[in-house]
């Protein structure tokens, strides 16, 4: 088994572009200043930013089995009862990015929350280099995972946010997060990932029991997975494996392969990011977040 076998795929996907020029970049510190990680690698110098102009944002602390989980979360100023919708986020931690599609989500009227469920390994937005970071992300059981997202769901609720209407979005290893909630939630009305790795590595077993292919059977919410015919960790050769093993289950799902896109390509603060596939998945997902009610 050669060393690329035992990398989750979505780790292959960004390694691949970390060679890139570090032109039209901002500096280390402004990148910290701006609230980015530095183990994705150079930042963009004009990332998308979203104000929170009619929004209430802010940050809070989810009482959990692992004790008080950080969560950034944005809704509409006025909104009653508003629907829920988990962000999922990268291996990165949470940062300025995924906060910011936190407030992208709030402006479509959804209460939006971003839960830290690897926060008992550190803040990760602090680290820099990703060989420190994998050992860290990768220890994360599914079990623990599902059980943060409930919790962050049950929090959800005390709060105001109509939990009728859930859903689930994702980046990255938190697009696999995506495939694994959708199988483990029935109150989950819809999920989109974004270049979420269906096939885990061999050596996760222990971890993460089950790969989203080999879930495909359990799917409970249907889901809508978007990903970019370039990235060099998850081929599209298995989305096609992945879509046909949920049709065979008789789940509802939809893919969507952007030609040209690498892994990363919605990521608009890396090098990865690809504006024309990112801002169509984008308006893919919020068709489908109201086509299953979970946007009005």
């Amino acid at each position: 088994m050669t060393v690329r076998d035992q990398l989750a795929p979505d780790i292959v996907g960004l390694l691949r572009r970390a060679m890139l020029s570090r032109r039209r970049f901002m500096t280390t510190s402004a990148a910290l200043t701006a609230g980015y990680t530095l183990a994705a690698g150079p930042v963009r110098a004009n990332p998308i930013v979203t104000d929170a102009v009619g929004l209430h944002t802010g940050t809070a602390k989810i009482s959990t089995n692992e004790g008080q989980m950080p969560a950034y979360f944005a809704r509409p100023s006025n909104a009653q009862n508003p629907p829920v919708i988990l962000v999922a986020m990268e291996v990165f931690g949470l940062h300025e990015y995924i906060k910011d599609v936190t407030r992208r989500l709030a402006k479509l009227g959804a209460f939006a929350i971003a839960p830290d469920y690897y926060f008992k390994k550190g803040d990760l937005s602090r680290i820099s280099e990703i060989q420190k970071l994998m050992p860290l992300v990768n220890a994360k059981t599914d079990a623990e995972l599902v059980a943060d997202l409930d919790d962050c769901v049950a929090w959800a609720k005390t709060q105001g946010g109509d939990v009728s209407r859930l859903g689930i979005i994702g980046f990255c290893r938190g697009g696999r997060a995506v495939w694994i909630y959708c199988a483990s939630n029935p109150d989950v009305k819809a999920g989109v990932a974004f270049y979420g790795s269906l096939v885990d590595p061999a050596s996760q077993k222990s971890v993460w029991p089950k790969s989203p292919i080999e879930l495909a059977p359990e799917m409970k919410a249907p889901v809508l997975g978007l990903y970019g015919s370039e990235d060099q960790g998850i081929p599209p050769a298995q989305v096609e494996t992945m879509r046909a093993a949920l049709a065979a289950a008789g789940k509802t799902a939809e893919f969507k392969i952007y030609p040209g896109a690498p892994h990363g390509f919605h990521a608009d603060y890396r090098p990865s990011y690809h504006p024309e596939a990112a801002n169509d998945a984008w308006q893919q997902m919020s068709a489908w977040l109201r086509r299953w009610s979970v946007l009005s």
